[in-house]
């Protein structure tokens, strides 16, 4: 893989070589490969054929996920977000020791592996929000919980310059990884002062399905605002808002 330099950047393929563009800038690399037919059908790449699967997997594994919480995960997101739950997802589906190789899935592996898992790694929840909390989910009734006691924002926040306001959110959901179909609820707190001495306690919840046999995914985040003559604005487009996992529970 090479780097083009230069003015003009050049797209498609040239002489057996191609040009593309990435998040890392534009690239080129020598095209070939092996034939997808034999990929499919030789022996020698049952191994290929194994990984692909389980690969494919994951990949649909994350988007039903994604989808799960885009109302909340379109306002905290990096750009690798795909790839790096894609990563995680193949490793879960690595740990399933009931099915076969080629056919081990999310569901039978250690979703817990997702505990903690940033969206957003410009703007990790792990390194902004300070104020102790409680997490909490009842599978019989399909609550799902937190709390956080009164906190001055100023002291309990790593906010970005140029923060007036913030809110917290969360979310959760069911995921049903084999159908490809999920549920979700959120709450959140109203836009609060960031300057203000202390909060008042914060206990936001939401309901899903009670006595869910699928697994659950709770979500916990923190959006940043500037108000400019009295409007609020999503701070740097939300570059350094916070969400994450806090909770798996699987039936």
């Amino acid at each position: 893989m090479a780097k083009q330099t230069g003015i003009i950047k050049l797209k498609g393929t040239i002489g057996g070589i191609s040009f593309y563009k990435t998040a890392d800038g534009h690239l080129a690399r020598e095209k070939g490969g092996v034939d997808k037919n034999r990929i499919q059908n030789d022996p020698a790449f049952q191994r290929t054929r194994e990984n692909g699967s389980e690969f494919g997997r994951a990949g649909k594994g994350g988007k039903v996920l994604r989808n799960a919480i885009r109302v909340l995960l379109q306002n905290a997101k990096d750009r690798r977000v795909v790839s790096r739950l894609t990563k995680i997802l193949v490793a879960i589906i690595k740990t399933d020791v009931i099915n076969e190789r080629g056919f081990r899935t999310l569901q039978q592996g250690n979703l817990n592996l997702l505990e903690a898992f940033e969206f957003n790694l410009n703007g990790k929840l792990g390194a902004t929000l300070f104020a102790p909390f409680t997490k909490a989910f009842d599978r019989v009734t399909g609550e799902a919980t937190i709390d956080l006691v009164a906190f001055s924002p100023t002291v309990r926040i790593a906010a970005p310059a140029g923060t007036t306001h913030f809110k917290v959110v969360m979310g959760a959901s069911e995921l049903d990884f084999e159908n490809e179909t999920s549920t979700f609820e959120n709450d959140e707190t109203a836009i609060l002062p960031f300057t203000v001495a202390n909060t008042a306690a914060i206990a936001l919840s939401a309901s899903i399905t009670a006595n869910s046999t699928l697994p659950v995914v709770q979500v916990l985040g923190i959006e940043f605002y500037q108000e400019v003559n009295g409007q609020m604005y999503s701070l740097k487009n939300g570059t350094y808002n916070a969400l994450s996992i806090t909770i798996i529970d699987k039936p």
